[in-house]
């Protein structure tokens, strides 16, 4: 293509192309939506020229764990995800989202996942599908988003909220759902195996429905059965799930936490090579943070959140269960807390939705209960039943040489498992790329720069089977970020968790500028991607 045809030229940026690659000062010209042509510099012309000397120009970074379901619709400009360069997110994830349904299960949706999402009054449902709920997202998003069906909400569909294995029908139906959400854009499937009712199903039943996404080209991305005590088995299972089905396998958030885990981030990473090397098909993503987040709710042990909401806040009103779930809490560790007994002092409420609850958020369980003149799991429950469950917390349970060896692993990706919502949220949600780059490559040179861009575009882009996207060249989508390699960084905190990064100049999402000298534009150039293979 003549240089005349380019509408921008971005001009002798230092540029990581997404391989991994030593960074090279090259100009990268624009032409609509894509990348037309890469040159020396100084050698393209355009009519809109952008002197990049001295910046990083990186392709888009690819958020591989994103809870921004509801969000990107709801407040579309999606602040939080451009102003850290984040092009492509993928949706559906944990087991937990928003298709396919039908009503009564979207019903229960809304109120379980509102510690995530929220529930926003006068939100129009007008999907049910996921190719429905593709759609919608086609209409004025500001970055692209990929799509997993959640597992958790397939077997609501059809076998409903009850601990028991699904019969010969009702797995029947399940795959006949995921094989008719794959044929509609799902790139693949995904896990919440210690929330409900997903954390129902058994590996065989894991193993069915993984088959049907493996024979589509698709991948499974298990939150599997703890990340606490049995960690390890946890994985391992996994690992055998995807061997069995033939799926290839991405595991969310990978981490060891708590205390039972501290220091054994090495025998988790000994598990994946031995798989590897064997010929598994494995990917991984983690954030840079230790503490993690959730509903408050998903620490109940499982048989205590059986048959959805209104069963559970029957049962957290009735004196003897809620002893029962105490001891299960508290003595024993629940499944839903990862099967280690809860430290109240690291369960921080960090959203709630009711205003008389305020004063609970940004302090611990065990420090509200003090000031209450209560047990710690009595206002655990009262919270609970005060705000039907609708409420978030922080689970300060990581560490740091954990999260550093986990992110130098060959098959490492990032993902933010941001969540959007509530009154201080996790700063993952609007901190997680910038962070990778300003502390673990500039800061404390964990990762080479040109080497943790490679893990947060090119080998994101691989995993989701993106053949024009994730890396810098001729042809591929415009999907770009131009950062100062010195200045780029993270200012979300725990206190004030929603402050864009500094040091990124210019963000474009398919050839458009999301982010234009620092400030937002407020373009809605993204769009849904579909599974490749699939018309758009």
């Amino acid at each position: 293509m003549s240089s005349t045809s380019l509408n921008t030229v971005i001009r002798g940026a230092q540029v990581a192309d997404g391989t991994g690659a030593p960074l090279v000062r090259q100009d990268v010209g624009l032409a609509g939506s894509r990348i037309a042509e890469v040159a020396a510099p100084g050698t393209l012309t355009a009519a809109r020229v952008l002197d990049a000397t001295g910046q990083v120009l990186s392709p888009g970074f690819i958020d591989m764990h994103s809870h921004s379901d509801l969000q990107l619709l709801v407040a579309p400009d999606h602040l939080a995800k451009v102003s850290q360069g984040v092009t492509t997110e993928v949706l559906g994830q944990d087991g937990l989202s928003y298709a396919p349904v039908d009503d009564e299960v979207l019903a229960a949706l809304r109120g379980q996942l509102a510690g995530w999402n929220d529930d926003p009054a006068g939100f129009d449902w007008n999907w049910r599908s996921v190719g429905e709920y593709l759609d919608r997202l086609d209409r004025d998003i500001a970055v692209n988003a990929a799509y997993l069906i959640p597992q958790g909400t397939v077997r609501m569909l059809a076998v409903g909220w009850d601990d028991r294995p699904a019969t010969e029908a009702e797995l029947a139906r399940m795959k006949e759902l995921v094989a008719t959400s794959m044929a509609e854009g799902a790139f693949g499937l995904s896990s919440g195996l210690t929330y409900m009712p997903g954390m129902y199903a058994s590996n065989d039943e894991l193993t069915e429905l993984c088959r049907v996404v493996g024979e589509r080209g698709g991948y499974y991305s298990p939150h599997h059965r703890s990340y606490g005590a049995g960690a390890l088995e946890a994985f391992a299972e996994m690992i055998e799930v995807s061997r069995r089905s033939g799926c290839p396998l991405h595991l969310a958030h990978a981490t060891m936490n708590f205390s039972v885990n501290k220091g054994k981030a090495p025998e988790l990473l000994r598990l994946l090579d031995d798989a590897l090397d064997e010929g598994c098909d494995i990917t991984l993503d983690s954030y840079p943070y230790l503490p993690g987040a959730t509903y408050l709710s998903a620490l109940l042990p499982s048989w205590a959140a059986e048959g959805g909401t209104a069963a559970t806040l029957a049962r957290l009103s009735d004196p003897d269960t809620r002893e029962r779930i105490r001891v299960a809490l508290e003595e024993s560790g629940s499944d839903g807390a990862h099967g280690v007994p809860v430290d109240w002092h690291t369960i921080e409420i960090n959203g709630v939705r009711r205003s008389e609850n305020c004063a609970l958020v940004g302090r611990s369980v065990a420090d509200s209960a003090r000031a209450a003149g209560k047990p710690p799991s009595e206002l655990y429950f009262d919270t609970l039943l005060d705000e039907r469950l609708g409420t978030s917390c922080l689970l300060h349970v990581g560490h740091e040489e954990n999260v550093l060896a986990i992110m130098r692993h060959r098959t490492h990706t990032g993902g933010s498992d941001g969540l959007l919502v509530g009154d201080r949220p996790h700063p993952r949600a609007w901190g997680t790329f910038p962070r990778y780059l300003a502390r673990y490559v500039r800061e404390l040179g964990v990762l080479d720069l040109a080497d943790c861009i490679a893990h947060l575009t090119g080998r994101a882009a691989r995993r989701l089977g993106l053949a024009d996207r994730g890396l810098i060249r001729p042809g591929y989508a415009a999907d770009l970020v131009l950062f100062d390699p010195d200045t780029i960084s993270d200012t979300a905190t725990f206190d004030d968790p929603r402050q864009p990064a500094t040091g990124i100049s210019h963000v474009f999402v398919n050839g458009v500028a999301a982010l234009e000298d620092t400030h937002p534009t407020g373009a809605l150039a993204g769009h849904a991607l579909r599974h490749p293979g699939r018309s758009r």
